[in-house]
């Protein structure tokens, strides 16, 4: 009786098992003919039965499932994302239970690679089909001038693969561009981390997002100087160095590098402001002038080169006239007309670099004041009358008054 009791109960743990392995069988034939709804059931309901849910094979199966779902959704919104999610984490879960062996015969099911042109029963649906998918709907997104949805696909495939340069720079990319910048730091620091990868452009983002962003030059100029060390020759980098040193007022390590840079770009515009904006920090005005009239000669319409170097005529014009308030009566009477044509001259001089940078940046009503001022000052009465008038069509005609 015993026996037979026992020998009852045996046949009902394998009608058991059979059963659940039949429930597998479903899912896998639900796979393969597409009606994936009714597979992803019987796969769930497989993955928590004693039996088949310490099988990697049974998770496998479910992530596979899932995948192709991922495939199929043409929705491509934040649901279609949460699929994919779903699919990763699944796959991660049937990789360690094979004991996360590559060699293994799941490990090597759940990074099959996606020959192209593969027909679609022979296709893995692996962790990598679903990568490529994922960077397929990106740009579809992209295209489609979605680039909300086209990051969160670039982002689902960064998720499989960190080292895929093409997929984090673009995530990076559209992180920066839609203001989500604690995500493209991310994205560039896998970036960094990618050996033999030209890191340039992933390193100028960083640093903007650092100094302009977050407003934290320390954290841009470490970054820069990290840079520096790998691409001493980039002149975007050296440039960068040399503005945050300006932010972080470190003047002797700015000329210093001011004058390297120089040495091998002699003619950049850039590092002729920088370079005239410490010196007349320092107080040597001459060489300063020379910078910005240099930066102006090699680059006529570079506008901060022409505001700079009017704005330095006409702080030499007024100090110029300042220096006769120290002077006894007499002394001014007989210096007043030599100082007021010297300062004059300077006054005149400016306008040629003013007019231009209004030439540059036409709706800036700033430096028309200034021409204002300087027209006043030298009595050039059609000039002042004329900016006066175009002055007043933008701030209204009271605007000396405000």
């Amino acid at each position: 009786m015993k026996k037979l009791i026992l020998s009852m109960a045996m046949v009902a743990v394998a009608s058991v098992a059979f059963g659940q392995k039949k429930v597998v069988k479903e899912a896998e034939k639900g796979f393969k003919q597409g009606t994936l709804d009714a597979a992803l059931t019987a796969i769930e309901g497989a993955t928590t039965n004693p039996e088949t849910s310490g099988d990697p094979a049974t998770f496998l199966l479910k992530a596979q499932i899932q995948t192709k779902m991922f495939a199929r959704d043409s929705s491509n919104t934040m649901e279609t994302v949460e699929i994919g999610n779903q699919a990763i984490s699944t796959f991660s879960k049937a990789f360690e239970m094979a004991g996360s062996n590559k060699t293994s015969p799941v490990g090597k099911a759940v990074y099959a690679e996606e020959l192209p042109g593969i027909p679609e029963n022979l296709k893995p649906y692996s962790l990598l089909s679903l990568k490529n998918i994922s960077f397929d709907k990106a740009l579809k997104m992209y295209e489609e001038e979605n680039l909300e949805m086209s990051y969160e696909f670039f982002n689902l495939a960064g998720e499989i693969d960190k080292a895929d340069s093409t997929i984090h720079y673009n995530a990076g990319f559209l992180a920066n561009d839609l203001g989500r910048f604690e995500d493209a730091k991310r994205h560039f620091n896998y970036l960094f981390e990618i050996p033999g990868y030209n890191k340039t452009n992933a390193y100028y983002f960083m640093v903007q997002i650092l100094s302009t962003e977050e407003k934290n030059p320390e954290a841009a100029f470490d970054i820069v100087t990290k840079a520096r060390k790998e691409y001493p020759n980039d002149r975007v980098l050296a440039e960068y160095e040399i503005q945050l040193l300006l932010q972080l007022n470190k003047m002797d390590e700015a000329m210093a590098q001011i004058k390297d840079a120089l040495a091998n770009d002699p003619n950049n515009a850039g590092l002729l402001l920088r370079s005239g904006y410490l010196k007349e920090q320092a107080g040597d005005l001459e060489g300063a002038m020379q910078d910005y009239k240099k930066s102006v000669a090699v680059d006529p319409n570079f506008f901060e080169g022409n505001y700079y170097t009017g704005a330095l005529l006409l702080e030499q014009a007024q100090k110029e006239l300042n220096s006769l308030n120290d002077l006894s009566d007499a002394e001014w009477e007989k210096q007043s007309p030599i100082v007021g044509k010297k300062a004059d001259a300077n006054y005149n001089e400016s306008i040629a670099f003013f007019t231009k940078a209004l030439e540059i940046k036409p709706d800036n009503t700033d430096i028309m004041i200034i021409l204002f001022q300087v027209y006043s000052r030298l009595k050039k009465t059609a000039e002042m009358d004329a900016m006066n008038k175009k002055i007043s069509a933008i701030l209204g005609a009271n605007w000396q008054d405000n």
